[in-house]
């Protein structure tokens, strides 16, 4: 498998172009993962501050956001660079990805600073996760998969889903509940949340610009969260014009733990394309990078074949690193082949009339 280093490796053609190209083994079915191509982005950026804007001295993103406009696809990747706004503290450029001499099918502006000479108001908000992830006896404990609360999860279907074979994740033994009710005295009930320890297989180490990966890596939560009857009933319903608001939702309460989904097969049918991504970055990873970073994953609404998704990562220190929010579709796994299917004929005809 193609390491994430390899994969990402971003060369310069000019001052303000760069070339990639995306690998198979970073792919969702015949499209890369929208995470892995995030990373490109930032990878993009990191280069053109340490080569054409280096005086600036702002090595790392702090603020990005992302249009998916159309999917990408495997193989040379062309990304663009324009200076948007050039400051001593901050600056903003934007960046447009392009394939096959088509239109953009990513852009994005991104804002750089640097997280190690940054200073101002600093002030503590005594933030923490509600409800708390269960503890963590040690990563050697995970490793071994004798942590008395978290548990390895194996992805499943990796033969379409390949991206997900190079970040190792693990997930609460039992499932996550919250008490709803003025004081604490109500019923316990299951939120659409994900908690996850992750780390990349292959000894690699999670770096800055890996952390757009990262915020792109979690279970699904139709997937692992609900039932397969759940996601049935509700796509059922919005076929019908007849449908109500409540009918066309996914709604708890939810059945399946998340480490153990049901009739795994079944979830094959689906496919979640982001639509837009942005990310806030709170802090700066070691240069030599980190083995171990937590994350959760929430949806507030799932409806007509849209959610919306929002993603903490934290470090083991307890640390945020950095906050994302998606928007993604739920579409049947066919989409994502159909338009590989139509260039790869497109292409046989081309060659036929050489």
């Amino acid at each position: 498998m193609a390491s994430f280093a390899d994969a990402t490796c971003v060369r310069p053609i000019n001052s303000d172009s760069y070339s990639a190209n995306f690998h198979p083994d970073w792919c969702i079915g015949s499209v890369p993962h929208g995470g892995y191509v995030t990373s490109c982005f930032l990878t993009v950026a990191q280069l053109h501050f340490s080569t054409t804007l280096e005086s600036h001295n702002q090595p790392h993103t702090i603020s990005l956001q992302l249009s998916f406009l159309r999917r990408t696809s495997i193989g040379p990747a062309i990304f663009v660079v324009s200076e948007s706004k050039l400051g001593r503290r901050t600056s903003t450029i934007h960046i447009s990805l392009s394939q096959r001499n088509q239109p953009p099918c990513v852009v994005g502006y991104l804002t750089q600073s640097n997280l190690h000479t940054e200073t101002g108001v600093s002030l503590p908000t005594n933030y923490t996760l509600t409800p708390p992830p269960p503890p963590l006896s040690s990563t050697d404990a995970l490793e071994r998969d004798d942590d008395p609360n978290w548990t390895y999860f194996e992805k499943p279907f990796t033969n379409f889903r390949k991206a997900g074979r190079h970040i190792s994740s693990y997930l609460p033994r039992k499932r996550q509940t919250v008490v709803e009710g003025e004081g604490g005295g109500g019923e316990e009930e299951e939120q659409a949340i994900i908690d996850q320890w992750l780390h990349l297989t292959n000894s690699q180490k999670f770096t800055q610009e890996s952390l757009g990966c990262v915020a792109d890596s979690f279970p699904q939560i139709t997937e692992t969260v609900y039932t397969p009857s759940d996601l049935d009933s509700a796509s059922a319903s919005t076929k019908s014009k007849s449908q109500s608001q409540s009918h066309s939702q996914l709604q708890p309460p939810f059945k399946t733990p998340p480490s153990s989904p049901q009739d795994k097969s079944h979830w094959a049918k689906h496919w979640y394309p982001t639509v837009t991504l942005n990310m806030d970055f709170k802090k700066a990873l070691p240069d030599e990078g980190v083995e171990w970073l937590f994350s959760r994953v929430r949806s507030k609404a799932i409806r007509n074949g849209r959610m919306d998704l929002e993603v903490e990562i934290w470090d083991e220190g307890g640390q945020v690193v950095a906050l994302c929010t998606h928007v993604a579709l739920i579409v049947g796994a066919e989409r994502n082949m159909e338009r590989s299917g139509r260039e790869g004929q497109s292409r046989e005809r081309k060659a036929s009339r050489l």
